[in-house]
């Protein structure tokens, strides 16, 4: 008989077009300052399209792609439940709202930009972008709890290199990404599911 992890309650239920442009119209629209720790709420606590760990390896993959983080997810999150028409409606929802915002405060910044009060809004958004920054890294790394303590290794080292050593991301990634699969590979969680041939006697 063959074993499985059971499914996320995201999985069990369709997420349909409208809901994946809607989720992101509204992530687009809250997200200031800094949209990761937006996204995580949205996609995980409040509609629970994916499980702490499922965004976690999802976010992992869009960082290793060239574009923004939450561009990439947009566009990864609306494939994974709809295709290219779930992936064309999440990034469509995501920019919809704040391209309309932006060309606004634009024109509006144009006229007041020299009025010290705004630049004292936009310095205090700035410390509250870099807030959320922080709160977010400390939800994403949460899973990495349960994880071999190789993982917890690499997510170090990934820290040390590109906040310490100044090491590009892409050449962090490059280097990084082989040697933690190599290392998930050799330490496999003895509490994963085991899954059992079909051969197993007929049982």
């Amino acid at each position: 008989m063959q074993s499985v992890s059971p499914p996320s309650a995201a999985s069990a239920r369709r997420i349909g077009l409208a809901e994946l442009f809607t989720g992101f119209l509204s992530l687009g629209l809250m997200s200031f300052g800094g949209a990761l720790p937006f996204a995580r709420r949205t996609i995980v606590e409040q509609r629970k399209w994916l499980t702490a760990d499922e965004f976690t390896d999802l976010l992992g993959l869009c960082q290793f792609l060239p574009g923004g983080n939450v561009i990439n997810l947009s566009v990864a999150v609306g494939m994974h439940f709809r295709g290219v028409a779930g992936a064309f409606a999440g990034i469509l929802g995501l920019i919809a709202g704040p391209t309309l915002v932006v060309v606004a405060l634009g024109v509006l910044y144009a006229k007041t930009q020299g009025d010290p009060r705004v630049q004292h809004l936009f310095g205090g958004l700035a410390a509250a972008a870099a807030g959320l920054l922080v709160a977010m890294a400390v939800k994403v790394a949460k899973p990495l709890l349960r994880a071999p303590r190789t993982a917890a290794a690499i997510a170090v080292l990934a820290f040390v290199a590109i906040a310490g050593l100044r090491i590009p991301l892409l050449t962090t990634m490059l280097v990084l990404t082989p040697v933690s699969i190599w290392l998930a590979s050799r330490h496999r969680d003895p509490r994963a599911p085991q899954r059992t041939g079909a051969r197993d006697g007929g049982r």
